[in-house]
């Protein structure tokens, strides 16, 4: 479902893939995270994802304008863990409601890997 907005001169759809790319973009910048995962069916493998696919990372569900928003996250070594997550969710959650007027409902993490930072 798109995300609507109501102003006086008429509605505004949000797509879920502009919300997925905005807060992928988002994320990447954050402290920690090394990139966006995705995790392939076919052999348990996690990839990490390019600049240019970062939504493929990100599950956005939006119910009573209420955005969800699920991360699949590759973390650098060495950091932690709750840290990166604190931040993370903190940085997104400001930026996507500002973003897209929309309240966020909830955000869950899931750390598919952790890596060295190159």
């Amino acid at each position: 479902m798109k995300g609507r907005m109501e102003t006086e001169l008429g509605s505004i759809l949000i797509d879920t893939d502009v919300i997925a790319t905005y807060a992928g973009s988002v994320a990447v910048e954050c402290f920690g995270i090394v990139g966006m995962a995705t995790v392939s069916m076919k052999d348990g493998l996690v990839r990490l994802l390019k600049k240019d696919s970062l939504k493929n990372g990100i599950q956005v569900t939006v119910e009573d304008n209420e955005i969800s928003l699920d991360f699949h996250v590759i973390v650098a070594y060495g950091v932690s863990i709750s840290a990166v997550a604190d931040n993370l969710i903190n940085n997104v959650k400001y930026k996507v409601e500002e973003f897209t007027g929309m309240e966020i409902h909830e955000i869950n993490i899931y750390v598919e890997g952790v890596r060295p930072i190159d």
